[in-house]
């Protein structure tokens, strides 16, 4: 199956370290969704990453096509949320421990 990249960009740089209580409830919504998709299989890896320029997540799944990783990223808490959360999604072709042999 295919594998996407995903970049999830918080709708301002100081998002990870001034989230109020309502945006860290949603996050932890965010972390459940893609953690779920993490023990079914669907998620290679997720997690944020710490660029001292801003913070942003990062998750490579597998998906049958670019639109089941669209619709993937369209039903995650993050993106629903209507607070300005961006993704950027881009084929990859993911070298696993699965597929290096």
């Amino acid at each position: 199956m295919p594998n996407f990249f995903f970049k999830l960009i918080a709708p301002r740089p100081s998002f990870a370290m001034d989230m109020n209580d309502d945006e860290k409830r949603m996050m932890q919504e965010h972390f459940g969704y893609w953690k779920a998709s993490l023990d079914r299989g669907e998620v290679v890896v997720f997690g944020p990453v710490l660029d001292p320029a801003g913070p942003y997540g990062i998750g490579v799944i597998s998906a049958p096509d670019e639109a089941g990783a669209r619709a993937f990223a369209e039903n995650d808490p993050t993106i629903k949320s209507n607070r300005g959360f961006k993704v950027e999604i881009h084929p990859m072709r993911a070298v696993t421990r699965e597929t290096a042999n």
